[in-house]
């Protein structure tokens, strides 16, 4: 799929209604500072559509973006973040569960983990989470341009263990800098197009 054009047309605080979208959704999920941000914008093509920061918790609103009016890319906040207040932390943390019970619009999530590191008690916890509600769930392995491509199959499987998942769940190791697995990303987006449009 070619992003022809993308704009925001939705964000939402904590006890904001949830739009009433006729297009699918999919939604980018994943704890603080694994790399959405990078991600989003690398996958539209625009280099400051999500803000990025090197410090993490950037993302406090969930915020909905028209692809190429066929579907929305939806932007969750991270999750985990220690420095944040717990209050706050909860207040997220009810924000995307709500909006996972909620959606009758999503379709797939798209969950971010760092290919470096074995997954979090929180990313585990999401990965449950997302499995209960019955959404399709695709791993993204954030960062892989930091390991050596030798290295790449041992952090995958390190990562499957961890979810407790087989081969059936698509796993993309993906790269902002180098691109890598932007097309099978962008191409799994087509196909939830597709899946509604048949």
């Amino acid at each position: 799929m070619k992003i022809k054009s993308v704009t925001l047309d939705t964000v939402i605080g904590p006890g904001s209604a949830l739009p009433a979208n006729t297009l699918p959704e999919v939604a980018f999920a994943g704890k603080s500072n694994v790399g959405k941000s990078s991600l989003i914008n690398t996958l539209t093509g625009r280099l400051h559509l999500a803000r990025t920061s090197s410090s993490p918790g950037k993302t406090r609103t969930i915020n909905f973006y028209n692809i190429n009016d066929s579907l929305y890319l939806v932007d969750l906040p991270g999750y985990g973040y220690a420095n944040v207040p717990e209050a706050q932390k909860k207040s997220w943390g009810q924000m995307i569960e709500r909006y996972l019970y909620e959606s009758e619009a999503l379709r797939a999530v798209f969950l971010l983990v760092d290919i470096r590191h074995k997954p979090s008690e929180n990313d585990r916890m999401m990965y449950e989470w997302i499995d209960y509600m019955g959404y399709q769930i695709i791993i993204i392995a954030t960062k892989a341009d930091k390991l050596k491509r030798s290295a790449i199959p041992s952090h995958i499987k390190e990562i499957r263990e961890a979810f407790g998942c087989d081969e059936d769940v698509i796993l993309i190791p993906f790269s902002s800098r180098s691109k890598t697995g932007l097309d099978d990303i962008t191409d799994l987006m087509e196909q939830v197009i597709e899946n509604e449009q048949s």
